[in-house]
């Protein structure tokens, strides 16, 4: 399904969290999948949330490689970015137990940052951090590790594992300082749309409890139940339980 980009750019002015509550209403998955675990971090929890789609990638650094370096995988990452629906947020699973060093530097992210990418996410260590903090890039990480090792990519483009979270080449991710979360392709239209929606059900209860006005617990219940008739209302619309 074609999303474009003026519904990606509505989508990254909403935080994860948000997201994930919106996609909760369609009721298409159970409420506890779908998102990375605690496992994964924020490196710059102050930038601005991503989105793109999954460009993925398996790692490995504890050995020498039978054959081929990272830069020239790397080449062929790029080369898989044109065939992504837009712009590709990189998704590398390290597979070694534990993580022995570090999966991307200044010159990956700086790389990926040229060729459109929308920034990176890992089960292993990233390094270089206060350079790739000041490019703007995004990166989501297990750790940080100094030496880059005997790193080298095994695949591309195949179903990765990641803080929990299966992976596929071209899923939508949406991250921020809160975690990484994927959403379902088929409903990003629609998502973009109510999630106004949702956020001004919210601000009947955040309204009330941040005002100056006395308060007490029938205010609350009373704003409480018009949040909830609001959101029954918004989910019934949306919903794809039978």
């Amino acid at each position: 399904m074609a999303v474009t980009q003026e519904v990606l750019d509505k989508l990254i002015e909403f935080d994860s969290p948000t997201i994930c509550n919106v996609i909760e209403l369609f009721e298409v998955r159970p409420r506890n999948t779908g998102y990375m675990d605690g496992r994964i971090k924020a490196n710059f929890p102050e930038l601005k949330p991503m989105i793109g789609y999954a460009s993925t990638a398996c790692f490995r650094s504890d050995a020498p490689p039978a054959g081929g370096d990272a830069y020239g995988s790397l080449q062929a990452q790029l080369a898989q970015f044109e065939e992504l629906p837009g712009p590709a947020v990189v998704v590398f699973e390290d597979i070694d137990d534990p993580a022995v060093s570090a999966v991307f530097g200044e010159v990956m992210c700086s790389t990926y940052q040229a060729y459109g990418s929308t920034g990176l996410v890992t089960n292993g260590g990233g390094r270089d951090l206060e350079q790739v903090q000041a490019l703007g890039y995004p990166v989501f990480t297990g750790n940080t590790i100094v030496s880059h090792g005997y790193c080298h990519m095994l695949h591309l483009g195949l179903p990765v594992r990641v803080g929990g979270l299966m992976v596929n080449q071209g899923d939508l991710l949406h991250g921020d300082a809160n975690g990484i979360t994927n959403i379902p392709i088929d409903l990003v239209n629609e998502i973009a749309d109510i999630t106004p929606e949702f956020l001004a059900a919210e601000d009947i209860i955040m309204d009330y409890v941040k005002s100056d006005e006395e308060k007490t617990v029938a205010g609350f219940t009373e704003r409480r139940l018009e949040f909830q008739d609001v959101v029954a209302k918004l989910k019934a619309r949306v919903t794809r339980a039978s």
